[in-house]
């Protein structure tokens, strides 16, 4: 072999060698970059007895779009509070079990008999529902909203004209409470003839046939209710007395209150929350 073809070699050895310097330099480098953003530790569920089998029961009125309802033509739960519950089940590393409730207005009682480990249904944080039960708070404040007819006819403005009217709403929600309140203040000599239906599409319906002259909901139902009316409604009054909705827990499951915090607390920090807000477009209503 003559002399430069030897050197040919050599000069291909060096270059390979090179190479694999390079290429273990690369290596341990992008090893550093990973270990300097390591993932948070996971959620330590092993004290909390209603996720011993590795799921997490909710119970929700899947009736309540966008917040929860069943896809069209499908028994498949979708929505924000869906999504937001897969979410903080993935961060506390369980599944989520939905279980549709038999009445909104029984939920809390239904959460209290344990037939479910949590309730979460666009539930409004109120006093009255924190003397029965504990809350972690995930989203809000939301306010109410008055659905009319396209062109408000009746000129609904606020609580105070809807007065002597008949006004739909579903059972069990807050909107029921803010209409006996008023029957007893500003409404007091001309009552709300409050009608109460078992779920809100069906309030909603009774808007559009004319027998009720507005519907009540929280704001972003109440807004996506209009959306999808095609044009025949509209939302005429907003934010009326906000409160933020709440994951409802039992009293006596503190441990389960704490992880679900934390989990919370898990997809805030790492961007999964807002990515669900907006793609609901619901980040107007993010945790304050």
């Amino acid at each position: 072999m003559s002399p430069r073809s030897l050197s040919r070699i050599s000069l291909l050895f060096l270059v390979l060698a090179l190479a694999a310097v390079l290429a273990f330099a690369a290596c341990k480098d992008d090893k550093k970059k990973t270990g300097a953003t390591p993932s948070p530790a996971a959620i330590d569920i092993s004290g909390v007895p209603e996720l011993a089998d590795g799921k997490i029961t909710m119970g929700s009125d899947i009736a309540y779009a966008p917040v929860e309802y069943l896809e069209e033509g499908t028994q498949n739960p979708v929505g924000l509070d869906i999504d937001l519950a897969k979410a903080i089940a993935e961060a506390l590393g369980v599944e989520v079990e939905f279980q549709q409730v038999a009445d909104f207005a029984g939920i809390v009682g239904d959460l209290k008999s344990k037939r479910y480990d949590i309730v979460m249904s666009a539930i409004s944080i109120t006093p009255e529902r924190q003397a029965e039960i504990d809350f972690v708070p995930y989203f809000g404040p939301v306010g109410t909203g008055i659905l009319v007819k396209t062109g408000n006819p009746e000129g609904i403005k606020g609580m105070e004209d809807l007065c002597g009217r008949p006004v739909a709403a579903q059972a069990g929600t807050y909107q029921v409470d803010q209409m006996t309140a008023a029957n007893g203040d500003v409404c007091k000599d001309n009552q709300i003839d409050i009608r109460k239906f078992p779920d809100n599409p069906a309030a909603v319906q009774e808007l559009s046939l004319g027998r009720v002259d507005a519907e009540l909901a929280d704001d972003p139902v109440a807004a996506y209710s209009a959306l999808q009316s095609d044009g025949a409604l509209e939302v005429a009054v907003t934010e009326i007395e906000a409160a933020p909705y709440g994951i409802g827990v039992r009293k006596d499951s503190a441990e389960l209150n704490s992880v679900l915090e934390k989990a919370l607390q898990a997809i805030r920090a790492d961007g999964t929350y807002d990515s669900i807000l907006a793609n609901w477009g619901q980040e107007a209503f993010a945790l304050q």
